[in-house]
């Protein structure tokens, strides 16, 4: 009985280092804008991936008082917090972000038509 033990392999994670390399300083998280189509001409845009530090209700108001829309911050259970707006402000939020020293440009993921 004892060669048998000896003879078994171990557990092999072949995936154990490539999962260890995703949480070195290689990953980059990513800021993602996207639109949502509604009801014929009408759209949202969402932003998520924000860092958790920052103030999202803070950061809402000051893009509804520059892009004179309205607009939310919801709580979704895989994303975390995710702001809507109103229309399509993908690029206005990529500029907004960028120039308040929020995210820096290639960090922003800008998705959609």
């Amino acid at each position: 009985m004892s060669e048998l033990d000896h003879q078994t392999p171990t557990a092999f994670d072949p995936f154990a280092e490539a999962n260890a390399d995703d949480s070195g300083a290689g990953a980059k998280e990513y800021v993602h804008i996207r639109i949502q189509q509604r009801n014929g001409r009408k759209s949202l845009t969402t932003v998520q991936g924000l860092k958790k530090e920052y103030s999202y209700n803070k950061i809402l108001k000051d893009l509804k008082k520059e892009f004179c829309c309205n607009g939310t911050v919801v709580q979704d259970p895989e994303l975390g917090q995710v702001i809507q707006l109103q229309g399509d402000q993908r690029k206005n939020v990529s500029t907004f972000l960028t120039q308040a020293g929020i995210v820096k440009k290639e960090h922003i993921k800008i998705h959609g038509f």
